[in-house]
C-alpha cells in the first residue's frame, strides 16, 4: 500500500509540473508591435529617467531598474494579474527586471529583447 502512494503521488506531481507554463517569454519586434503598440496594457521601460526622456516607446512608463528597492516599490503599482511588456536598451536590465517581476508574482512578463537600440532604428 505504501508503495502505491509513492508511485501515484509521483505520477500526480510529473501530471502537474507538465502543465505548468513558462512566465517570461522573449519577444521580438513584431510582436511587440502587433501585441502592445496602441493597446491597453502595461508597457515598462526600465532604463534610468535620463535615457528615458531621451526616447522611448510611446505609452511606456518608466520604472528604472538600476535603483532596485525603487524599482520593486514601483512595480507594485502594476497588476501582477495583466501582461507586463518590459524593455530596456539592448535587453539586459531587462532580463534582471523580468526575474524580479516574476518572484513578485507576475504571471504575465513579456520581455521585448531588441531593446531601445532597435526600437530607436525602425
Amino acid at each position: 500500500m505504501k508503495y502505491l502512494l509513492i508511485i501515484a503521488s509521483f505520477f500526480i506531481l510529473i501530471a502537474c509540473k507538465g502543465q505548468t507554463t513558462e512566465t517570461v517569454t522573449k519577444i521580438d519586434i513584431e510582436t511587440l508591435k502587433k501585441d502592445a503598440i496602441d493597446k491597453d496594457v502595461q508597457l515598462v521601460d526600465v532604463r534610468t529617467p535620463e535615457e528615458y526622456k531621451q526616447g522611448h516607446i510611446d505609452d511606456a512608463i518608466n520604472i528604472n531598474i538600476s535603483e532596485l528597492e525603487a524599482f520593486k516599490t514601483n512595480i507594485s503599482t502594476l497588476d501582477k494579474s495583466q501582461p507586463v511588456y518590459i524593455y530596456c536598451h539592448k535587453g539586459g536590465r531587462s532580463n534582471k527586471a523580468s526575474e524580479i517581476l516574476k518572484a513578485a508574482g507576475f504571471t504575465e512578463i513579456y520581455d521585448y529583447s531588441g531593446g531601445w537600440s532597435q526600437w530607436s532604428e525602425q
